[in-house]
């Protein structure tokens, strides 16, 4: 084993992203043993050729205990003879090989050689070349169809923020911003939109990421939240047309910079009060007397504040349920957090493609989360004013 290939398995054994290995393992076990089913059988499944030596016969289910958790696997059964995975055993061994396979598949990029030998390793001689890398595809795509994927109705609000991560590019290593948005639709539904990855986080950058996510089907964005990022602010009111929050956590640290240690907790309650307002106008009243009150001491604060009234208190113009949720980029925050420190086991990224295979997946298991949880995000009653469609109402019936 090479000693990249015994890397890949110290940052395994070190990483606690289990739900997404997890799933990867079991993907990835499952069209090992259809592969090699196909050698056995002498053609694919549900293939008619003259070639055939023997027939599928269904499958029986097992358990199969791995580092990353339990996965369930159906193991294919032959109608002439028997068939047993020859990943399974030594399973100590084919289970960390596997893993590795998994992780050169997502992590590294697709590399038939490296991941052939692997496979071969495994005793699992019959799988081709060709075989390999169309399991490794397999990876891919399933990412790729997901960020590619059509976006349907209105979503009124939009989150976007950037993280950076190192990527070797001619034989250099660089930051790329990776660039992730997240929104609420009119049901209330929470989905990860899109990713992409540029060199900075220029106009240009941001505008062509909007345009893809609008050329998907992203309409209806009432107010979009990020950071302060003047070509972001330029590119929202040049695709989306939609108001911008400036997030309030970030500006308060701003803020904050200004106001000395000693008078940063009497600061910070001040402009407290105006967020806790019951309309927008009250809050912007609010905001321009505690400027005015701090301007004589603390000229450049008060600037700050005169400059980011409206970009900080957008939020207020919306429903009151929503604002504890809209005033800040802390739900996706917590997203880049985990993406964080998942990819930090990596390090640095061989290219691009990897980032978007490694980041991509995370985005998918998260984004198939909140599928599933039972409770919207927002209340359907509060956000159905939001949506551009009008609600269609049915004439009651006559008794």
């Amino acid at each position: 084993m090479t000693d990249e290939m015994m890397s890949l398995r110290t940052l395994l054994e070190k990483s606690s992203d289990a739900d997404l290995l997890r799933e990867m393992i079991g993907f990835t076990a499952h069209r090992l043993m259809e592969l090699e089913m196909d050698g056995l059988t002498g053609a694919d499944y549900g293939e008619r050729s003259p070639d055939r030596i023997n027939q599928r016969n269904g499958y029986r289910d097992r358990l199969w205990q791995t580092r990353a958790g339990t996965v369930e696997l159906r193991i294919p059964k032959l109608r002439k003879g028997s068939y047993f995975p020859g990943f399974l055993e030594p399973r100590r061994l084919a289970e960390k090989a596997l893993t590795a396979v998994v992780q050169e598949a997502y992590v590294h990029g697709v590399s038939t050689r490296s991941v052939d030998d692997l496979v071969r390793a495994m005793g699992m001689n019959g799988i081709s070349k060709s075989q390999v890398s169309r399991l490794c595809e397999e990876i891919d795509e399933k990412v790729k169809a997901f960020l590619a994927r059509p976006l349907e109705g209105d979503w009124p609000y939009l989150w976007i923020d950037a993280t950076y991560m190192k990527v070797r590019f001619s034989g250099r290593i660089v930051s790329v911003a990776i660039i992730v948005a997240v929104g609420v639709n009119s049901d209330g539904r929470r989905e990860v939109l899109g990713m992409d990855i540029g060199p900075s986080e220029a106009e240009t950058f941001w505008t062509e990421f909007l345009r893809k996510l609008a050329r998907r089907g992203l309409r209806g964005v009432k107010l979009v939240i990020s950071d302060a990022h003047e070509g972001l602010k330029a590119a929202i009111a040049k695709v989306l047309h939609a108001s911008w929050q400036r997030c309030r956590v970030h500006f308060m640290r701003d803020v904050l910079a200004h106001a000395g240690r000693q008078g940063r907790r009497v600061v910070s309650a001040f402009i407290g009060t105006a967020f806790v307002q019951d309309d927008a106008e009250s809050a912007r009243v609010q905001w321009r007397q505690i400027a005015d009150q701090l301007r004589p001491k603390v000229p450049k604060l008060a600037v700050l504040m005169d400059d980011a009234e409206a970009d900080v208190l957008a939020f207020m113009s919306f429903p009151k349920d929503h604002r504890a949720k809209i005033h800040s980029t802390n739900p996706i925050e917590r997203l880049n957090g985990e993406i964080k420190r998942r990819t930090d086991v990596v390090g640095i990224f061989p290219n691009e493609d990897a980032i978007t295979r490694l980041v991509g997946a995370i985005l998918l298991e998260q984004n198939d989360e909140w599928a599933v949880q039972r409770g919207r995000y927002m209340s359907l009653e509060t956000i159905a004013p939001l949506s551009d469609d009008p609600i269609v109402k049915l004439p009651a019936v006559a008794a």
